[in-house]
């Protein structure tokens, strides 16, 4: 920060404290990570001065020779890192990406099938709560009562029964991979359009060390923010003879003009997403989480689903006798942070909850790995053995410093 100091003093020293919270406490935050220098440095870039409606070659601005360049470097960085026909980069958030999905092949009051929200899927899968749950006419699939996963063949019958027009796949609290061939074989028999949001998985993705649905759907979106460790923003890969209507969709049927900062912060995240470093830390990222499901269960908390395939720990808490929001506030006063959560067939409201969502990204990203989480497990336990007592988080608060002093956010400044 050169500027920043001398003309908003206020809102440079808040910028200040928000790098101190950042670099001292554990963020077990399944839906955050942490950008490198370079995705910030894009995305504060002298980009953020340029209008730009339109798309390369077919701007409503002059002055785009440079941003049509940098526009298009991040489309194929995107198309060539997930081995898509098509990317739009220019979504201002994954919920975006979703409304411009749906805009571009549907119409209002049309008939679609989700993973309802309380056991795994997003808002923007037509919970009521959304506008997608005003505008679509959305059914909701859940998980099986007793393995607490996908169960396909009731998700075949209801497609046979309701003959949705699209039928949405993904989830922002589901720890297990989903059968993306089985789910467009559904989609398929009955005439429907397949949509995989892959907001919280992209990065494994991207490395590969999960499998891709992009074979499969015939859309899928994402956020660049989570595992993929980029700015917050949305991208849409789909098949090129959806290309037109997908880019109509975003500009002009639900945005402006791009972010065009954003969209060069993208192109270094897609760039860095395709080295061997960040392969590794996914690696990392997939290994932790199965370990740190294992510590925990060994401790006597209920992994939903009884583990993990991705970077998540989803907890069931009544084992303990605890709630979700009292977990994540004890939790943080001792420096580790997570998020209450509901499980499916949860008696709480959203508000209380049942469940704690942990996830390794965060910590993978600095560069912690198996021999981090189990200390870190065991933290949690003490932490969560005795919620309310204030020593106990002193103490353990004082070894997460410790911990994140031999591990500090690599090259993140202050702007």
């Amino acid at each position: 920060m050169i500027d920043l100091p001398r003309e908003d003093p206020t809102l440079a020293a808040l910028i200040d404290r928000e790098r101190e919270r950042q670099e001292t406490t554990l963020n077990l935050i399944a839906a955050e990570n942490t950008a490198p220098a370079a995705v910030l440095e894009a995305l504060g870039s002298s980009f953020n001065n340029k209008t730009a409606e339109g798309y390369p070659g077919r701007r409503y601005h002059t002055g785009c020779q440079v941003a049509d360049e940098m526009e298009q470097l991040a489309v194929d960085r995107a198309k060539a890192l997930f081995g898509a026909g098509h990317a739009n980069v220019q979504p201002h958030s994954g919920v975006n990406a979703n409304l411009a999905v749906y805009g571009a092949v549907l119409n209002p009051g049309d008939t679609l099938l989700s993973m309802k929200l309380s056991h795994g899927g997003h808002l923007s899968h037509g919970d009521p709560a959304s506008i997608t749950g005003r505008v679509y006419r959305f059914s909701h699939y859940g998980v099986n009562p007793e393995t607490e996963r996908l169960d396909y063949d009731v998700i075949r019958d209801m497609a046979r029964k309701l003959r949705p027009r699209m039928l949405v796949a993904g989830a922002s609290s589901y720890p297990r991979l989903i059968e993306y061939d089985t789910l467009r074989a559904i989609a398929d028999e009955v005439s429907a359009y397949l949509l995989v949001d892959m907001a919280h998985i992209a990065g494994l993705v991207a490395a590969r060390v999960i499998p891709s649905p992009v074979p499969y759907a015939h859309f899928v979106t994402f956020t660049t923010y989570k595992t993929l460790m980029g700015p917050h923003g949305g991208t849409i890969l789909c098949e090129p003879d959806f290309a037109k209507r997908i880019n109509r969709s975003i500009f002009p049927g639900t945005q402006g003009t791009p972010t065009l900062s954003l969209v060069a912060a993208k192109a270094v995240c897609f760039h860095l997403a395709a080295t061997a470093s960040f392969r590794a830390t996914q690696e990392r990222t997939l290994k932790t989480a199965v370990l740190l499901a294992a510590e925990l269960s060994t401790q006597g908390y209920r992994p939903v689903t009884g583990g993990t395939d991705n970077h998540m720990v989803l907890l069931d808490l009544r084992g303990k006798g605890l709630k979700g929001d009292q977990a994540e506030t004890a939790l943080e006063a001792a420096g580790i942070l997570s998020n209450r959560n509901v499980i499916p067939f949860d008696p709480e409201t959203t508000q209380r909850a049942s469940g704690l969502r942990l996830g390794t990204p965060g910590i993978c990203t600095r560069g912690m790995g198996e021999g981090e989480v189990r200390p870190i497990a065991g933290w949690i336990d003490r932490i969560l053995s005795k919620p309310a007592d204030p020593a106990v988080q002193l103490r353990v608060r004082e070894e997460v410093r410790a911990l994140c002093r031999r591990f500090p956010l690599r090259g993140t400044p202050g702007v």
